[in-house]
């Protein structure tokens, strides 16, 4: 299915090929460890927070990227900036934009690419550090995948037509894909920072109780077992990603056919 045309309103975009359009979910968001990376390699953040009433930018041609992160909302509710950042998503898949989903955010790629988001069959969740398995083409395109990875989910998606799986996992299979060159969704969280982590303890302690969800320690004892190799594979991910941006070589093969 072709994405639906994004008629949402909104600013152009700043002039400045450095810059990353970066979509958070509430007041007190952080692009965390994404955002604090991409600021060291010299990008500007644009920071939208459409359930705050931000307008998303239409006009991404000069912009170096874009990045969906999580929230405490579905993909599936039917809010009116849910559907039109569900829209957006298929927006930046037909401006070429390198894309990034995280958690929600590829859950609402998937729902632009007309596939389904749902919870577990059995009302499991994801809330902790589970094992992760990359596929062959996860491998292709990126060796050494953490066999580890941390969690924050009670619904998953199904690999959307035309997306390549990346990674999988044991409760919820999709975990990570791309499609085209340069859109890619991934349902885990290497964005946190240790801070982001307790804070989100605290803040969603009730999802601990849910099925399949671990318990305090083993969030914060996890941490120290299997978080350098997620900071590690997050950075070589980030420049793959960005790296898959195609819009400079083919305005350059325009510019030589013209």
């Amino acid at each position: 299915m072709n994405p639906k045309p994004f008629q949402a309103s909104g600013l152009s975009a700043q002039h400045s090929s450095g810059t990353i359009a970066v979509v958070l979910h509430q007041a007190g968001s952080s692009p965390g460890r994404v955002g604090q990376w991409l600021e060291r390699q010299g990008y500007e953040l644009d920071i939208r927070k459409p359930p705050l009433g931000d307008p998303l930018p239409i006009d991404l041609t000069h912009y170096a990227g874009a990045v969906v992160f999580g929230g405490p909302m579905s993909a599936n509710d039917d809010d009116a900036y849910v559907r039109d950042e569900i829209d957006w998503c298929g927006h930046c898949l037909k401006q070429e934009v390198p894309f990034l989903g995280i958690c929600l955010g590829a859950q609402m790629l998937v729902r632009a690419l007309g596939g389904n988001v749902t919870a577990h069959p059995k009302e499991h969740a994801e809330i902790g550090y589970y094992p992760l398995y990359a596929t062959e083409a996860g491998n292709s395109l990126l060796p050494d995948w953490p066999s580890m990875i941390y969690q924050w989910h009670r619904e998953g998606f199904e690999l959307p037509t035309g997306g390549t799986l990346l990674a999988t996992a044991d409760l919820f299979q999709e975990q990570a894909f791309q499609v085209g060159t340069s859109a890619f969704g991934v349902q885990f969280h290497t964005e946190l920072t240790e801070a982001m982590m307790r804070r989100w303890l605290v803040h969603g302690r009730d999802r601990l109780e849910l099925p399949s969800a671990q318990q305090r320690h083993a969030h914060i004892e996890g941490r120290m077992m299997y978080d350098a190799p997620i900071r590690d594979w997050l950075g070589r991910f980030l420049t793959v990603w960005l790296a898959s941006d195609t819009r400079g070589n083919l305005r350059s093969a325009e510019q030589k056919t013209a």
